[in-house]
């Protein structure tokens, strides 16, 4: 379940744009745009048609309860920097067991480059044999959203997410 500040912080950014930008775009304060990103406060109701306009999506979009599904890929120009992208990996065994994993994703390209373990990846069975360069290089390439999505004979889930 994603928050609309959430999701107003992941388009905005898919679509390399500042805070600043975007309020100067709306009307607002670029604190106005820092408050609803970060769930202090929400968008009046009349800027939701806007809002959802210039960030590329529905509202529908904006106000589902749903997390952000789409993969996307990024412009040449509207890359989206490493350092700014987090890989989200979420877990839901067929037991009940839930496991949340979220890695910034200059830190995973970092270990890879040096040969370094990350715990969290190569000691759950259930992310384990998932080729983490291969999606470095997607997220290189401007591929954002959920990635993957398995469900094991078991009934396990898993998602794979970078944001």
């Amino acid at each position: 379940m994603e928050s609309i500040g959430k999701k107003i912080a992941f388009y905005r950014k898919a679509r390399g744009m500042t805070q600043e930008e975007l309020s100067e775009k709306l009307g607002v304060s670029p604190q106005a745009v820092s408050k609803w990103e970060n769930d202090i406060a929400c968008p009046d109701i009349q800027l939701l048609a806007p809002l959802a306009k210039i960030l590329e999506v529905t509202t529908d979009e904006l106000l589902s309860a749903e997390p952000i599904q789409q993969v996307q890929m990024m412009p040449q120009g509207q890359k989206l920097n490493l350092k700014d992208l987090t890989l989200k990996i979420l877990v839901d065994s067929a037991q009940g067991d839930k496991v949340r994993v979220n890695l910034p994703i200059e830190l995973i390209k970092v270990a890879l480059e040096i040969g370094s373990k990350i715990p969290q990846l190569t000691t759950n069975e259930h992310v384990k044999e998932i080729d983490f360069q291969q999606i470095i290089t997607l997220v290189e390439n401007g591929v954002i959203g959920n990635l993957v999505e398995v469900e094991s004979s078991e009934g396990d889930i898993v998602h794979i997410v970078v944001e």
